[in-house]
């Protein structure tokens, strides 16, 4: 059965589970009526910030029990939720409260003691943020208390009406960088996220009475929909993970009897080489979802024999497509699960074009098409990016490259040719070299991904210097480069050249950037 919304889905999960642990964060442990209760009272307190539906709220914060409590509150009161990411510099949470036009900021004063909203002193005008709330951390200047915002609630304690939010209504605006360089903010809307995510739950196996550690980040899909929403669907307990830790996520797996523990092949790699391994009671883990990159198979095979997870699978989406467009079922044979995504969602279809448009031999590769009701509405207020990703048809131009093999099982073979993946996150080259190109001493670049053990991959700038500039040297630039972004982006090699390797019409040649000897 799907719901209309998600706070239809919130609200039947509380009917139906209640009392049974929802949220476990630290000493706190909500239930599932009790988690609705928090998020009405945050709902509540929004409508008298003057949050009306449709309004954008932006959350930039580590993963928490009060992340979870506000993004519902968010969509409680009609709003739309604009989570930010953690390692964003100030530059690039800028763009996104500008781009969203967010009314409303909740962010933390201490990430890893960093202030997250101190990062906005310096970025010029947010003409649409009204107020920021803290919602955790110390207090700052200028920005309101979490007690003092919920103190707006007045009498309600979280009962009283609140909007009514449709299945059409926008739920998430979720920013991707895509390839042309600065985030767009995808659009999801509340029903194709709980019919998403119902079926992600079946494919997968989740089911009432798991207790899911959710080292993903809240901000992306993974996170904020195959964690967060699916649990709720399901009526299993999340437990969230601010900072992944091998030792500290196996003596959370031990201690909570975790059963579910998705992520990027990295953290399963981490787990593997740790020395300590074996002092950590793993036995209760059974179920795993991984993905965001190329999955080794030795690095499943290892998860299934040495970590005794008994159910590995593997899956494939996007931020446009909600998050998924094919998983593997809990019960395919394992070399599926090795060497293929799946199958795409009942109600999603994929198709293979190849550069002309035309459709490629059966089993040949092609760019990837996804039409369904997991695609996103369009990226907000960007008419011309969403037509160039969207044809009329409803086909959404996915960039990465694949083939369907004789049993309908998709096979990714490339990846969108200059994106690269460092430990599970997507790194857009247009993006970091833009960033780069305000060092005074930068007058070229061009970023690559290349190969690196424990990360996967890591980037590679290649720089030419400005003419007259200050001398700058590759630890100087590389330290400049992650104070200017986020810490995934930056590159970790950086090689001076006198010129770039161009086409004819002038574009970079990234292939022989990419080649050993370059």
């Amino acid at each position: 059965m799907s719901h209309a919304s998600i706070p239809e889905a919130l609200e039947r999960a509380a009917a139906t589970f209640g009392g049974d642990e929802a949220v476990v964060d630290g000493d706190t442990r909500w239930s599932f009526e009790q988690l609705l209760e928090e998020a009405r009272r945050v709902a509540h307190c929004l409508v008298a910030s003057g949050i009306g539906p449709g309004d954008r709220v932006a959350l930039w914060a580590p993963n928490s029990a009060r992340w979870i409590a506000t993004s519902f509150g968010v969509y409680l009161a009609g709003a739309v939720l604009v989570p930010v990411n953690t390692r964003f510099k100030g530059m690039e949470a800028a763009h996104v409260l500008r781009r969203s036009q967010a009314r409303l900021l909740c962010a933390s004063t201490d990430v890893l003691g960093t202030d997250l909203v101190g990062l906005l002193d310096d970025v010029g005008e947010l003409p649409d943020l009204r107020e920021t709330v803290v919602l955790d951390g110390p207090a700052r200047d200028g920005a309101v208390r979490w007690d003092g915002f919920l103190a707006r609630a007045g009498g309600t304690n979280g009962e009283g009406s609140l909007p009514r939010v449709r299945a059409e209504d926008l739920a998430d605006i979720i920013f991707t960088s895509g390839t042309t360089g600065e985030p767009k903010g995808a659009m999801l809307a509340h029903g194709p996220s709980v019919r998403t995510y119902e079926a992600w739950s079946d494919a997968v196996g989740l089911h009432q009475g798991d207790r899911y550690l959710c080292v993903y980040p809240f901000f992306h899909t993974a996170g904020l929909k195959s964690a967060v929403l699916a649990c709720v669907l399901k009526g299993a307990t999340i437990l969230p993970h601010a900072v992944f830790d091998a030792a500290v996520v196996m003596e959370r797996v031990s201690a909570e009897r975790i059963s579910v523990l998705p992520g990027p092949p990295t953290v399963f790699q981490s787990l593997l080489e740790h020395p300590d391994r074996s002092r950590y009671d793993l036995s209760t883990l059974r179920l795993s979802v991984t993905g965001a990159a190329t999955v080794p198979v030795e690095v499943i095979r290892r998860m299934r024999d040495d970590l005794k997870i008994a159910t590995v699978v593997t899956g494939y989406g996007l931020t446009e497509t909600t998050g998924t467009v094919s998983m593997c079922r809990h019960d395919d044979p394992p070399e599926v699960i090795a060497t293929t995504v799946g199958k795409p969602l009942d109600g999603v279809h994929v198709r293979i074009v190849a550069d002309d448009g035309s459709t490629p031999p059966p089993g040949s590769a092609g760019e990837i098409l996804v039409k369904g009701f997991n695609v996103m509405l369009g990226y907000f207020a960007d008419e011309e990016a969403t037509a160039a990703a969207i044809d009329q048809e409803g086909w959404l131009r996915t960039g990465d490259i694949g083939l369907v093999d004789d049993n309908g099982n998709l096979r990714i073979t490339d990846r969108k040719k200059d994106m690269f993946i460092v430990g599970g996150f997507n790194a857009f080259p247009a993006e970091i070299e833009g960033i780069m190109l305000t060092h005074p001493s930068v007058a070229q670049v061009a970023v690559v991904g290349v190969p690196d053990e424990r990360l996967g991959e890591v980037g590679r700038a290649f720089v030419v210097r400005r003419a007259g500039g200050e001398e700058v040297d590759e630890a100087s630039l590389v330290a400049w480069c992650r104070d200017h972004m986020a810490n995934y982006k930056a590159p970790r090699h950086i090689e001076f050249v006198t010129e770039l390797p161009l086409t004819a019409s002038g574009k970079v040649q990234r292939f022989r950037l990419r080649a050993p000897n370059a």
